[in-house]
């Protein structure tokens, strides 16, 4: 067996960064842009009221002021209103400053003046109004590259898109983007045992959840699912067609196989796809220890995972998804981790790491589920939020012992 961090390693050094993609921002959030964004225009393009009130000359605006309202600049407006002496401008949040004022008093420091006439019908616009609070020089005023100069760095390249570095990317002038095109995986659960959830069972047949969760997973790390196929045990050349069809049409960028990993006599991912190239071996870690991996065609990653759901689950974790965000670009590949004391004891296994489905609070962690670690307790990872990671070395965990946890969400 070897370490489950040199089998990390391993995968994270055969696959490779896929190449760049112009995207709509619309279509690219949590992908990772290969070049900066740079402001096309100055951000803001040009001085802006930061408040609803009344564009003034500032040294007229005293308190008791009153000033003659003789135009309105809504947000999006292309006037220039000129403000005379003793005049005052209506202005909405992000609308233009009218060039010859110099400040704005929010509307709540102005009061209309009652016996300077009501409202035009036309506009509601006031005819005058009262200055309760005197402003200071330049009061309310977003300046034209206040924020960011034209030719600044607005996101600088390398990083994942969020909602917020979209914005940031939109307001510097840009509708589309280059970022590293999201990996296309295929899905593929074999085994003979396996029926569609939901359906009746016969003696020997049990729910096929492993595609649910693999699929699931892609979708929530922003990944493209290309396909989701089942194979019973008996149909290995059809399995290893499908794979060589993925590779030789470019249908995927990456195949995740659940099942048939093992040295039993109906393991058929071990049979049809080690002529392919994917190598099995044993890896120091529990659930999860039969795994394979291989790179077919030169192009196509195969990773071959076990077939308890929960070893599934772990397996994606440590393994799969570190791949396929070194596949999309990601810098932090890896989820973050804890300290936590042992809430409880556990038994761990003899010689091998120990991946186990765990809840967590501030200080304590503790298994999911009570009947230990089996890759079989499927119905615990409900109850799971995270992962202890227990080294090799370790046989028993004893209550208040520190442990690393794996954080999921």
């Amino acid at each position: 067996m070897i370490p489950w961090q040199d089998h990390r390693a391993r995968l994270l050094a055969a696959v490779r960064r896929l190449d760049p993609v112009e995207l709509p921002l619309a279509e690219a959030r949590g992908a990772v842009l290969t070049e900066d964004v740079r402001t096309a225009h100055p951000v803001p393009l040009f001085d802006n009221s930061a408040m609803d009130g009344f564009a003034v000359h500032g040294t007229e605006a005293r308190v008791d002021a009153r000033l003659r309202v003789v135009g309105d600049v809504p947000a999006g407006a292309a006037e220039d209103p000129p403000l005379g002496p003793g005049e005052a401008v209506r202005i909405m949040t992000g609308a233009p400053i009218p060039t010859s004022a110099d400040a704005v008093v929010p509307i709540e420091k102005v009061r209309i003046d009652p016996t300077g006439g009501a409202p035009t019908e036309a506009d509601g616009l006031p005819a005058w109004i009262e200055i309760l609070e005197e402003p200071r020089p330049g009061a309310h005023i977003r300046r034209r590259g206040e924020d960011t100069p034209e030719g600044e760095v607005a996101v600088p390249g390398g990083v994942e898109l969020t909602p917020w570095r979209l914005a940031a990317a939109a307001s510097a002038g840009h509708g589309r983007v280059s970022v590293v095109r999201r990996p296309r995986v295929a899905v593929v659960s074999t085994g003979s045992e396996l029926v569609p959830a939901g359906q009746e069972l016969r003696r020997g047949q049990i729910p096929e959840s492993n595609a649910v969760l693999l699929a699931a997973g892609l979708a929530a790390d922003g990944l493209e699912i290309a396909d989701v196929s089942w194979f019973r045990d008996e149909d290995g050349e059809n399995l290893a067609r499908h794979v060589r069809e993925l590779a030789a049409q470019d249908l995927a960028d990456a195949v995740v196989v659940s099942g048939g990993a093992s040295v039993g006599a109906f393991d058929v991912a071990k049979h049809a796809l080690s002529p392919l190239g994917v190598h099995f071996e044993k890896v120091a870690i529990q659930p999860g220890k039969p795994q394979g991996f291989g790179v077919v065609d030169d192009r196509l990653p195969v990773f071959c995972l076990p077939g308890n759901p929960v070893a599934v689950a772990v397996c994606y974790e440590l393994f799969v998804r570190p791949a396929l965000r070194t596949m999309a670009g990601h810098g932090d590949l890896f989820r973050p981790t804890v300290l936590r004391r042992a809430r409880a004891a556990w038994k761990c296994p003899v010689g091998r790491a120990q991946a186990l489905p765990a809840v967590m609070d501030e200080r304590t962690v503790a298994p999911a589920s009570a009947g230990g670690s089996g890759s079989h307790l499927v119905v615990s990872l409900a109850q799971a939020h995270d992962l202890a990671i227990v080294p090799a070395d370790v046989d028993r965990v004893q209550e208040g012992d520190e442990i690393e946890v794996m954080v999921l969400s």
